[in-house]
């Protein structure tokens, strides 16, 4: 969507007075916050939204979104009901703002009130996937790892009655980190293309992108136990400081030690440098990197730990700077999850026992397929929601040395 111009993101967060299963549910405090709030909120920290608005029926609501910083569009009863439909809130909301503003939409978001911790980080995840490459539509989506099962009185296979698994084959199990990652649909938020939401009248047309978003956070508030779920959770993830914006990731997890971790593999631009790079006037490339990273994987070398450089990048930088430091380079990796896995195999790693460190994007597939996903310090907002832990210490400034220490403690000071 490279039009030249900037694009209007208008996000509509439905969120009709109605709810029977939990009555009141979109004023319900969850953090001392309305729900409908806490959307709200997370909506216009996103640096990729240009416009808020809440459809609703309800005064309350329309109050409490008002208060937050949204506008309000009021949302005809006729669509208000139990059985009407989120797309028919979103089409009346675009339809209404696109003629009292007299502009055009670009891209339309759909964020539900009823996932109190989705952050700017989702909403901005999600719009950069329809803006920036090209995807008709995005939502977020969480990994997952669980063996799915369906009932049913009738044989499935000759001689054979009663349950059967969906997403596997009963009679062999694999192991988690030999099967296809799976991904489930979180509910928290939509992106689409205005044009073609409206050609197809629903929010999954075209090409869809799934954006990986922190399991930790995922949470639906559909019956009353969820509701005490979120208040149980709140203190938690809304009082976890890591000393970022509202996006940043929650993190329950403490840094690993060396009993957690068999090896570390590395990402290389953004995570051992600070992501730029200097170009002379004949095209060769320099990067800056640390000293004290270069420390600290001869210390984990030293340890005993496996040590891989995995970069999408095939640039003679990366070479000669793996060479330096004494370990395998795995270099011009389209998929870099599967380049990663096949080494495990070859190593005989559990990847469990891996701590893969990352900064963007590219990275998130590996996180999803190690036992600890580190992000550095200013890595992308979706690498560090994915994160299990993140560094203190920013990429190309002493991140990998940081990461050494906690897994080495004083041991990174003996020779």
């Amino acid at each position: 969507m490279n039009t030249g111009h900037v694009p209007r993101v208008l996000v509509v967060i439905p969120a009709r007075g109605g709810s029977k299963g939990v009555p009141g549910k979109n004023v319900a405090l969850v953090g001392g916050v309305p729900l409908v709030a806490r959307a709200v909120r997370a909506a216009l920290a996103s640096q990729r939204v240009t416009d808020v608005v809440v459809s609703t029926d309800d005064a309350s609501i329309a109050a409490a979104a008002a208060a937050a910083g949204a506008g309000v569009i009021a949302r005809p009863e006729i669509i208000a009901g139990d059985t009407s439909n989120s797309e028919a809130a979103l089409m009346h909301a675009l339809n209404r703002f696109e003629a009292e503003r007299d502009v055009t939409v670009d891209v339309l978001v759909m964020v539900q009130c009823t996932s109190p911790f989705l952050t700017p980080s989702d909403v901005s995840g999600v719009v950069a996937r329809v803006i920036d490459d090209g995807f008709d539509t995005a939502h977020t989506a969480a990994p997952f790892h669980g063996f799915i099962w369906r009932e049913s009185d009738g044989p499935a296979e000759p001689g054979e009655v009663g349950a059967q698994g969906v997403n596997h084959d009963k009679k062999y199990r694999q192991r988690r980190q030999d099967r296809t990652q799976e991904f489930v649909e979180t509910g928290a938020v939509y992106a689409m293309r205005a044009a073609g939401f409206r050609r197809a009248g629903h929010r999954f047309f075209g090409r869809t992108a799934l954006v990986s978003t922190n399991p930790a956070r995922v949470l639906e508030i559909d019956e009353p136990a969820d509701l005490e779920r979120a208040h149980a959770l709140a203190p938690l993830i809304d009082g976890y400081d890591n000393g970022y914006d509202a996006g940043a990731p929650f993190t329950p997890a403490p840094a690993p030690t060396r009993a957690d971790v068999d090896a570390v593999v590395l990402d290389f631009d953004g995570t051992q440098t600070d992501d730029r790079v200097w170009i002379d006037a004949s095209g060769r490339e320099t990067v800056a990197v640390h000293r004290g990273d270069g420390l600290g994987i001869a210390a984990l070398r030293r340890a005993g730990l496996k040590v891989l450089v995995l970069s999408t990048e095939k640039n003679p930088v990366v070479a000669a700077r793996a060479r330096k430091l004494e370990v395998p380079v795995l270099q011009g990796i389209d998929r870099k999850d599967f380049a990663l896995k096949q080494w495990c195999e070859e190593q005989g790693v559990d990847p469990q026992r891996v701590l893969y460190a990352g900064n963007d994007v590219n990275d998130l597939p590996c996180f999803t397929l190690v036992g600890w996903p580190v992000a550095v310090a200013d890595a992308q907002p979706e690498a560090r929601a994915a994160a299990r832990t993140t560094t203190t210490s920013n990429g190309g400034h002493g991140a990998v040395r940081e990461i050494a220490a906690w897994l080495l403690g004083k041991e990174l000071y003996k020779s």
